[in-house]
């Protein structure tokens, strides 16, 4: 099993809050992770799952009878997105004995979800989000950076015994999320167009997010465009980075980037089978670029906020982490193993004023290119930013 960074995190939150939301896409350990946390409680647990009719039929049909003769354990709710009136016989519960850990609550991307518990059990429930496997926790377990930047993060598709395997199930994966979830979340295209919409996203992957393109490509609105982008981003498929532009005086690029979060699946839409295939394919570089954010971005600390920076001119920086309104740290993503500096980066530090300035290649060696500036790998990138305290763990 590999360990997932967020566990003492959610431990923590379980030692003073009543309740803790795991949060995350289908399949990406939500599961796996709750059944370890069980035999770490000081306490006895159970386990519901609401994908099953007999665990649904129980606790729909009979919800105050079996939580309040549950009420010395540890209650784990998988899928509870399923049963949104549940939230509101949760508060009463806990309001009536109000001591930590009473509920652990997995949920796979549900807008209506998190709106709904935020409601009813504002004040009493910590949220946690369950990233695919990051590279820091595939490194301990010695799989080759190779794999996983190809593969991407989901614990089957990371450990598939081939590749074969691998893209079958991202196949399946994929299935499941636009015939079934997607639709539920609100999205009322029809499966083929759906699908389309998915993988142009994947085509503009890295790039400046424009509207208009997508939907005159694909053939609906403005607004609807909008609107199923925010349902992929809840349901934690694409990512969104927003410019960084506050007290700038140029004229800054305000649109935002749009990433498909997951490497495995973004290669998986572009028909790459091999990480062969990978190294020669156009879509590389912007891949190396949305796969170093998703290892980076899991692992900042709340305080500190994530952006790009671009200005019309051409100062470019791939990512800017923000304290507050300061700049503190400029990241230049190249998939070159030469780590030479572009003028544009050059020009990014100097109006944005980050006296920790990095380049991160595949290859890395934590080594000073130039006073201000580091070259290193991903995994090197994310212990520097330990030092710096800028990182949850």
């Amino acid at each position: 099993m590999i360990n997932r960074s967020i566990e003492q995190a959610v431990l923590r939150s379980l030692s003073f809050f009543p309740a803790v939301g795991i949060l995350g896409p289908r399949q990406v350990g939500k599961t796996t992770l709750a059944q370890k946390l069980m035999t770490e409680l000081q306490k006895p647990s159970v386990y519901f799952d609401l994908e099953l009719a007999e665990d649904f039929e129980a606790i729909s049909q009979n919800t105050t009878w079996l939580l309040e003769n549950n009420i010395d354990k540890t209650i784990v709710i998988d899928e509870v997105q399923r049963l949104l009136p549940l939230f509101t016989q949760l508060r009463a519960i806990i309001d009536r004995k109000r001591e930590a850990a009473r509920f652990i609550l997995l949920g796979s991307a549900s807008p209506s979800f998190l709106q709904k518990s935020s409601e009813s059990l504002a004040g009493r429930i910590a949220y946690h989000e369950l990233s695919p496997i990051l590279t820091v926790e595939a490194a301990s377990t010695e799989i080759p950076w190779q794999q996983h930047w190809h593969r991407g993060g989901f614990p089957d598709a990371l450990l598939a015994p081939d590749d074969g395997f691998w893209y079958q199930w991202q196949q399946n994966f994929i299935k499941t999320y636009v015939e079934q979830d997607l639709s539920q979340l609100g999205i009322t295209m029809s499966i083929p167009l759906l699908n389309n919409f998915i993988r142009m996203i994947s085509h503009v992957h890295g790039s400046l997010l424009n509207y208009v393109t997508i939907s005159n490509s694909i053939g609906i609105s403005n607004i609807a465009v909008r609107r199923y982008l925010e349902i992929l981003e809840q349901a934690y498929l694409v990512r969104r980075l927003e410019p960084w532009y506050v007290n700038m005086s140029k004229r800054i690029v305000k649109s935002p980037k749009i990433y498909i979060r997951d490497s495995g699946t973004l290669h998986f839409l572009h028909n790459i089978r091999t990480f062969d295939d990978l190294i020669k394919h156009p879509v590389s570089g912007a891949s190396w670029e949305g796969y170093v954010l998703e290892q980076v971005i899991p692992l900042l600390d709340p305080a500190i906020r994530p952006h790009f920076y671009r200005t019309s001119n051409g100062a470019e920086m791939d990512l800017v982490l923000v304290d507050g309104i300061t700049p503190v740290v400029s990241i230049e993503i190249k998939i070159s193993l030469a780590p030479a500096l572009k003028r544009g980066s050059t020009e990014s530090v100097n109006d944005l004023k980050t006296k920790n300035n990095f380049v991160v290649t595949p290859k890395g060696g934590n080594t000073s290119i130039r006073p201000g500036w580091i070259h290193c790998n991903v995994v090197e990138l994310i212990q520097n930013l330990q030092t710096l305290k800028f990182v949850k763990y």
